[in-house]
C-alpha cells in the first residue's frame, strides 16, 4: 500500500493548526493538517506521492516548490508533498507560524490559508494536487486583491469528499466538516 510505504501506518494522525484571519490574509475555519512521513525510501517518492493524492481524488497538477512570499489560494484547497529535500515554510501569514518539512511529510491547506517559503533546500521540490472540483487555483497575494471578494469565494467553496492522504478515514473528513 502506498500510504504505508511513506507514512509507516494505515491510518496516520495529522498535525492540525488553525490560524485567524489577519485582515491582509483570511486563512480558514478549517485547520492546517500536516502528515509527518517516515519515508525511509526516497526513491520514487514524487511519484507514490502523486498516486496517493489521485488515488483519494486529488489529481496531481504540478511539481516544484513555495513561492518566496506570502499567498493564498481563494478558490481551491491545496495539498502538498514533499517528495525530496527539506524546507521551511510560514503558515497562516506574516503573524503565523514556521513549520519544518521533510521528505514524505504532506500540508493539506483549506482555501485561503496563508503560505511563504522561508528557506528551503537546493533539492527542495514538493508535488501539488488540488480537489476535482478545484483545478483552476488563483494566486493572491496580501494587498494586491480585493480581501472581502477573497472571503466570499472562499465561502463557497465545498469540503472534498476524500482526505488526500487518508481517503474518507482521514482526518479532512472529520475535522473539516
Amino acid at each position: 500500500m502506498i500510504q504505508q510505504a511513506i507514512f509507516g501506518s494505515d491510518t496516520p494522525k495529522p498535525y492540525a493548526r488553525r490560524f485567524a484571519d489577519d485582515n491582509s490574509i483570511p486563512n480558514s475555519r478549517h485547520p492546517v493538517l500536516i502528515y509527518r512521513a517516515n519515508a525511509a525510501d526516497q526513491d520514487g517518492l514524487a511519484n507514490r506521492l502523486e498516486q496517493l493524492f489521485a488515488s483519494h481524488g486529488w489529481p496531481p497538477q504540478w511539481r516544484g516548490g513555495v513561492f518566496d512570499y506570502h499567498h493564498y489560494h481563494s478558490n481551491a484547497h491545496e495539498v502538498l508533498g514533499v517528495a525530496s529535500g527539506t524546507a521551511m515554510l510560514m503558515l497562516g501569514g506574516e503573524q503565523g507560524e514556521t513549520v519544518d518539512i521533510a521528505p514524505g511529510d504532506v500540508v493539506i491547506l483549506p482555501a485561503g490559508t496563508g503560505h511563504c517559503r522561508i528557506q528551503a533546500s537546493v533539492n527542495f521540490e514538493l508535488v501539488a494536487a488540488y480537489p476535482p472540483d478545484q483545478q483552476d487555483w488563483d494566486l493572491c497575494r496580501p494587498g494586491q486583491v480585493d480581501l472581502g471578494a477573497a472571503r466570499d469565494r472562499i465561502a463557497t467553496l465545498t469540503v472534498p469528499e476524500q482526505d488526500p492522504v487518508a481517503g474518507a478515514e482521514g482526518a479532512l473528513v472529520s475535522l473539516w466538516r
